[in-house]
This record gives C-alpha cells, structure tokens and sequence, in this order.
C-alpha cells in the first residue's frame, strides 16, 4: 500500500489556512462583539428609562 504524499500535503495545507483563516476571522468578530455589547448597553438604559416612565 504506497501513501500519496501529494495528497496528504494538500489536505494539510488546506487545513492549515482554514485554522488560520477561522483565528483571524474570531478575532475581528470578537472585537465587534465587543464594540457592540459596550455601545448596546448605553442604548438599553435609555430605553429602559422611558419604558419605566410610561408606567
């Protein structure tokens, strides 16, 4: 039974730049995500405050 380097080459590189490409997409999303938690909260006390006042 011969082993086909080739092939084994090619599936490790892709899963190489699939582990890179999905570390460097998590870190823009965490940032975002961040962005937005932070910038969400500022929204929801406003909000929260004239939900109370029409009581």
């Amino acid at each position: 039974m011969e082993i086909n380097w080739i092939i084994i080459a090619v599936v490790l590189v892709c899963a190489i730049a699939l582990i890179l490409y999905l570390i460097k997409k998590n870190q823009k999303d965490k940032k975002d995500v961040t962005n937005f938690f932070n910038s969400d909260t500022t929204i929801r006390k406003e909000s929260e405050l004239d939900e109370e006042e029409e009581y």
